[in-house]
């Protein structure tokens, strides 16, 4: 019975300390940890994509771009109200998903990576080739920026949402179909599984996660959605977070995107002598050192501790 209810005490746990979190630091730490909320989101997509369906993604930093252009331009050229164009990059980002989710269908393991690895580089590219109306290299800042508070609240209830759609959407019959997708293409197809249904929807929600995660990401940087903010580092930085959260399994989520949302943070605060680059340093070493005390991520841990309790 205590297993049993211990994810939802452990949910309501950390739902408690994240309400009274902000008012505990300061303006910079509130829009920090606005920021880890943003790759909160964007861990669960990708890791509705990956780590249930088994679908490579090396792209979702161009989904959380196409996400925070649409919250941008909609703010400054339509005023729209900033939650309102969430919902907007949200449904845009979706139908993008089905569209880069179709010819997807043909690809798989590393041909589907480099696929979405070649979105990543070329849509950030686009602002720079339509500047008259997404700005250049100097982006579009939308009509008013936000408190650190406010983003700090609006992008936690955020993360509140997608995890109970994504808890909502797996734990049903999609999810089943996804997972047997994941573990044999084949074996779901003899049971009537719809491969190119499911592994499109996967596409699509995963990367509507990646809009709204954008539109996160981008009023955090004071409103601007500039083309060098979603770079092709970004979706190495998602991907990253998947695997140290471990794919698939919501649990280890929260674990991994604190991890790409602080690490910068933190190794840029690391003296590296004789390198003019010590915070990319200091940032691969601690991610490769990570990957070989937890292969299987956070997740796996978790599962071994409950294994191993279970014995005793």
């Amino acid at each position: 019975m205590k297993t049993r209810f211990a994810p939802i005490v452990s949910v309501i746990a950390a739902a408690a300390v994240l309400a009274a979190l902000p008012f505990a630091l300061s303006a910079y730490h509130q829009a920090l940890a606005a920021q880890v909320a943003s790759f909160f989101i964007a861990i669960l997509g990708l890791d509705i994509l990956t780590g249930y369906t088994g679908q490579i993604s090396i792209g979702h930093g161009a989904f959380m771009a196409i996400g925070g252009y649409t919250t941008a331009i909609l703010s400054r050229d339509h005023h729209m109200n900033l939650v309102l164009t969430m919902l907007v990059a949200f449904g845009i980002c979706f139908v993008c998903g089905l569209l880069v989710g179709l010819p997807a269908l043909r690809l798989a393991g590393v041909y589907l990576a480099l696929a979405t690895f070649a979105l990543a580089v070329s849509v950030p590219q686009i602002p720079l080739k339509f500047s008259k109306y997404l700005g250049g290299s100097g982006g579009v800042q939308t009509a008013k920026t936000v408190s650190h508070l406010w983003l700090y609240g609006a992008s936690w209830t955020g993360a509140a949402i997608a995890f109970v759609l994504a808890w909502l959407v797996l734990r049903g019959r999609t999810g089943r179909a996804f997972r047997a997708i994941r573990d044999s293409e084949v074996a779901a197809a003899s049971s009537g599984v719809g491969l190119p249904i499911y592994k499109t929807l996967a596409f699509g929600i995963s990367a509507a996660f990646a809009g709204v995660a954008g539109s996160f990401y981008v009023l955090g940087t004071n409103g601007f959605a500039q083309p060098n903010e979603f770079s092709v580092l970004l979706s190495l930085q998602i991907l990253i977070g998947a695997a140290v959260a471990g794919l698939g399994s919501l649990w280890g989520v929260l674990v991994g995107a604190v991890f790409v949302g602080l690490l910068p943070t933190i190794s840029s605060d690391v003296p590296v002598i004789g390198s003019t680059h010590g915070q990319d340093v200091v940032f691969g070493l601690i991610v490769i050192v990570v990957m070989l005390v937890l292969p299987n991520g956070v997740a796996g841990l978790l599962a071994r501790l409950t294994r191993l309790r279970a014995r005793a």
